[in-house]
């Protein structure tokens, strides 16, 4: 799974990718920059986040 990588400033694959809900009842992809390490985070819809779960890119923490 891809998301914006705030360090190097560019779309990176993220790794152990945790899938979070919001405050707000929003879904959340929570990783690390394969490459550099740092946190990243990509705003997902409800059946964006389930397929991702089902096809085994992230884990459900919710």
């Amino acid at each position: 799974m891809e998301a914006r990588c705030m360090k190097c400033k560019a779309q990176k694959e993220m790794s152990e990718v945790q899938m979070t809900m919001t405050a707000k009842g929003g879904y959340m992809a929570k990783g690390k920059c394969k490459v550099c390490g740092c946190g990243m985070c990509k705003i997902m819809t409800k059946a964006d986040a389930e397929k991702a779960v089902s096809d085994g890119q992230a884990k459900k923490a919710y």
